[in-house]
């Protein structure tokens, strides 16, 4: 009986929005947007194939007793890399990784350039890079993959959205938090940490917060609080026009700016 009397209502309150045509209206990329996110999708690929292909030589290397970590992709460390006697196939190895690496690099090049000349086109974009840390290539995903601010009413939505936000399964008057649900854009998510790491490594501000937030829990959920944290910011910066000033500290409800220090 409990299940018919819900359908019942679950009917009424369908043909009732029908008729007053009220239903929740959901926002859908136009054609230039999904395109573009292709772009960004398509360089973080080669960026991870191009990360594997370096790793694979730096192993080459210190199979030979060698460890010259970020030395060894300079013309100096390339130049002994080529010159270490090798077996057949260790050195076969090492002449395809090296042939895949030139072609690789100057199709990134080519793609990164490609994301700079779109954030350019847009301000809101131009207006997020001012914050340190953050890039054309994290300012334009954060862009296109939010839409528009106009969808969220305040900034806590965001960590939602991203998939940021601790999983739930409570019951009984008992709250238990598990991981991040990870149910939004994975690359969006993964740009938010790193530019929050990169704004920690520039801004002594955000530093002080990433370690005193690491000591308290753990270093990676304190990158992952601070990349929300981060997204939060961009919404407000992106909502109330501004540009990023050290002395303004943005709060997660609409339209509260406040001071303070945000993840404690």
């Amino acid at each position: 009986m409990k299940k018919l009397k819900y359908d019942r209502y679950d009917a009424r309150l369908l043909r009732r929005l029908m008729l007053e045509n009220n239903f929740p209206r959901i926002w859908v990329p136009d054609p230039e947007n999904r395109d573009l996110r292709q772009l960004l999708w398509h360089r973080h690929r080669l960026v991870q194939m191009r990360t594997r292909i370096m790793n694979q030589l730096q192993a080459l290397a210190m199979n030979e007793g060698y460890r010259w970590k970020k030395k060894l992709f300079s013309e100096q460390g390339r130049a002994q890399l080529e010159k270490l006697a090798l077996a057949p196939w260790a050195s076969r190895r090492r002449q395809e990784l090296l042939e895949l690496l030139d072609r690789m690099n100057p199709t990134i090049e080519e793609l990164t350039a490609a994301v700079e000349r779109e954030a350019r086109k847009r301000p809101e974009v131009l207006r997020l890079m001012t914050h340190p840390g953050v890039g054309p290539l994290t300012a334009l995903a954060f862009v296109l993959i939010i839409g528009t601010w106009e969808r969220f009413s305040r900034g806590k939505q965001i960590g939602t959205y991203v998939g940021m936000i601790p999983s739930e399964d409570s019951s009984a008057h008992k709250q238990r938090l598990g991981h991040i649900s990870k149910q939004g854009n994975s690359l969006l998510r993964f740009l938010l940490v790193e530019a929050a790491q990169a704004a920690a490594r520039c801004n002594p501000e955000w530093r002080r917060r990433y370690m005193h937030l690491a000591m308290r829990r753990h270093r990676s959920i304190a990158q992952v609080a601070m990349g929300r944290r981060l997204g939060v910011r961009w919404y407000w910066m992106w909502r109330n026009g501004c540009e990023y000033s050290p002395k303004l500290e943005f709060g997660s409800y609409a339209g509260q700016l406040v001071t303070g220090h945000g993840v404690k």
